[in-house]
Formats: C-alpha cells, sequence, structure tokens
C-alpha cells in the first residue's frame, strides 16, 4: 500500500472510530435503552500448559461479515433468520429479519451492524474488520460495537465515503493474544479488508501488531493504552490520548488540589496497559513533590487481598491510591474501595470508563 493510500485508510478508519466509539456507544445505549502484546499476556488461556505452544483455534467461527451470530446472547429467531439470508445471498429477506429482530432487541449492535451490511448486499464498499472481546468481557465488547454500529449506520445513510459504504466484519478475540494473532493473521490474509478497529486489551493489541505490521494492514486501537503501543509500527496507531496525560492529570490533581502526598498503586502485573500507567503516575507524582508507597498491590496475583493491602498501606500513611485494574478485574475495584471505608482518596483512569462501572453497588 502506498503512503497516501495508508493514510486514507487510517483517516477512514478513525473517522468511524471517532464518530462512534467516543461517544456514538454511549449516545445509542442511552437512546435504545427507553425503547420496549509484542509483549505477551503471562496468562494465554490458549496455550500448551506444558510446552506454552498455541493451541490450535478455529478461526472460522469467531468471524462474521453477517453470515453468523457471534453475540449468543443476543439469538432470536428472526435474528437467526436473518443471519441465514446474509448466508444464503438473500439481502432482501435479511433486511426483513434484522429489523423485526432490532425491534425485539433495538440494543443489539451486532444485528444493526448486520443489518447494515445487507443494505449494503453485493455491492462495492469499503471493508473493515472490527476485533472485540466478546468472550472475554462482553459489556466493553458491546459498548464497542454500539459505536461502530451508530458510526456506520451514519457514515453510510451519509452517502459513504466518496460514494462508496462501510462495510463491517466482527471478529471476537477475547481479548486473548494468543486469538488476536491469529485474528490478524487471517485479516491480512482477506485482501478486501483495507484496516481493522481493535484491539481492545494493549495485551491482545501488542500481540497482533507486528503481524499487521508485516502485512501492511492498518490497525487502529481505540482503547489500548500501553505505552510501548505507540512505537508499533508506522502501520500501527490508537485514537486514546497517551498514559503520560493521563498520569499528569490525576497527579496534578491529587497532589496540588487535594493535597496529598503519599500514593499507594494497585496495579496488575500481567496488563502491559496497568505497568504503563504504574510507571507513569509514579514518574509524575515524584515530579509533582509527593511520593510512592513500597507496599506491593498486584491486582494479578492469586492471593490478593484487598483488607491486606489497604490496611498495609494506612500503616505506612498513605493518604491517595491509584488502582489502575486489567478491563477484566474491574470487579476487585469495589474490594478496594470497601476496604478503604472513604479514608483514601481513591483514583483511576480510562480502562474504568465502562458501562460496568456505572453497575457496581455503591460501597
Amino acid at each position: 500500500m502506498s503512503k497516501g493510500g495508508k493514510e486514507t485508510v487510517t483517516l477512514l478508519v478513525t473517522l468511524l472510530i471517532t464518530a462512534g466509539i467516543a461517544g456514538g456507544g454511549y449516545w445509542l445505549f442511552l437512546k435504545n435503552s427507553s425503547n420496549p502484546s509484542l509483549l505477551p499476556s503471562t496468562t494465554d488461556r490458549n496455550s500448551d500448559p506444558n510446552t506454552g505452544s498455541p493451541t490450535k483455534i478455529d478461526i472460522s467461527n469467531r468471524v462474521s461479515r453477517g453470515d453468523k451470530i457471534l453475540i449468543a446472547a443476543d439469538t432470536n429467531p428472526n435474528k437467526q433468520a436473518g443471519v441465514q439470508a446474509i448466508a444464503a445471498g438473500d439481502f432482501p429477506t435479511a433486511i426483513t429479519k434484522l429489523e423485526a429482530s432490532l425491534q425485539a432487541n433495538r440494543n443489539d449492535p451486532e444485528a444493526f451492524i448486520y443489518l447494515n451490511n445487507a443494505k449494503i448486499g453485493s455491492k462495492n464498499a469499503f471493508t473493515i474488520a472490527v476485533s472485540v472481546p466478546i468472550g472475554g468481557n462482553l459489556n466493553v465488547a458491546k459498548e464497542i460495537l454500539r459505536g461502530v454500529a451508530q458510526a456506520q449506520d451514519e457514515v453510510n445513510q451519509a452517502g459513504g465515503i466518496n460514494g462508496s459504504p462501510i462495510r463491517i466484519v466482527l471478529s471476537n478475540d477475547d481479548n486473548d493474544p494468543v486469538i488476536a494473532k491469529q485474528v490478524a493473521s487471517e485479516f491480512v490474509k482477506d485482501t478486501s479488508i483495507v484496516a481493522v478497529v481493535g484491539h481492545n486489551s494493549s495485551n491482545a493489541s501488542l500481540a497482533a501488531a507486528p503481524i499487521y505490521q508485516a502485512g501492511s494492514l492498518v490497525m487502529v486501537s481505540p482503547t489500548s493504552t500501553a505505552k510501548s503501543l505507540s512505537g508499533a509500527g508506522s502501520y500501527i496507531f490508537r485514537t486514546v490520548p497517551s498514559i503520560r496525560f493521563e498520569a499528569d492529570a490525576l497527579s496534578r490533581y491529587a497532589v496540588r488540589t487535594m493535597r496529598k502526598n503519599n500514593f499507594g498503586v494497585c496495579f496488575s502485573s500481567g496488563s502491559s496497559s496497568s505497568q504503563s500507567v504504574k510507571e507513569e503516575f509514579t514518574a509524575a507524582v515524584l515530579a509533582d513533590g509527593g511520593k510512592i508507597g513500597r507496599v506491593n498491590c498486584d491486582l494479578a496475583a492469586t492471593d490478593f487481598n484487598p483488607t491486606q493491602a489497604i490496611a498495609e498501606m494506612t500503616n505506612e500513611n498513605v493518604d491517595a491510591l491509584l488502582i489502575s485494574p486489567d478491563v477484566e478485574q474491574l470487579d476487585k475495584v469495589k474490594g478496594i474501595a470497601a476496604a478503604s471505608k472513604g479514608k483514601l482518596l481513591l483514583l483511576s483512569h480510562s480502562t474504568m470508563y465502562t458501562f460496568k462501572t456505572l453497575q457496581l453497588e455503591r460501597v
């Protein structure tokens, strides 16, 4: 791909992300809810425990242009019929059935994307792949897909890009680096795909990035924050701000506004993103005149105990705590908040910007 072509594709996929994921997914949820790793994971779930080699995964069951349902929880007879019609090339029937499915569940982004694909039919279109963790974190996957669905619909309703609509290919990578690599290989082999939106977790994005780079396929992650992703290659992009800016803002608020000066950090040793946050926040706090406590609070530890961690921090006179979970560890935040009993200023970052956070009970 030429430099100019790569820039055009990057602009296209960034438009899709910015128009939808940054705010559209949340808007779509509110609108419809009222209606009836370069660094591999240390815990790859799909590796042989004896050899560490990747197990063979049937990627065909994880990729869909509308011909199969990936979100099994949102299956209904009309959606199933619509998907079968797409697989058979019967797009008018697919449109009718998917519209009926959305009448029953208007907050189903997968059905909305497949409906938009069915409206395109066999016409030429820009094909963009989207990889989300349906099996790893369904709430996050749906949030991303709601943004994608809205953006696809708005772009296509406006006449597409230079007259060509956007067709979406979905994939489920479970936020697993091993699966993400195999998904990336499939996307690179598919010459109809011009760009990829993904992946969600930094570990998955870092694992897949070298494959996209080698295949000259643009990857734009809407959510991965690990700082090492910035140097992953000329075809690798992300839309979220640098962790350094988040860390600087959190430190300034805590040190200068809230007058806190002794900080604890709870992070996840298995997450590239979480480790980046810890490093950048530590540097920012020290630069602002604060200090970081010595308590090792690792959310990924098998013996993690929030009560014990908070007690140890209290003994060190910690007065503020940065919680930097992996996206799969949001439930542990509740335990930390409960153990702190309101005595510590609790801080976190963009990993917590999910609908699941709003569902956590007050402690």
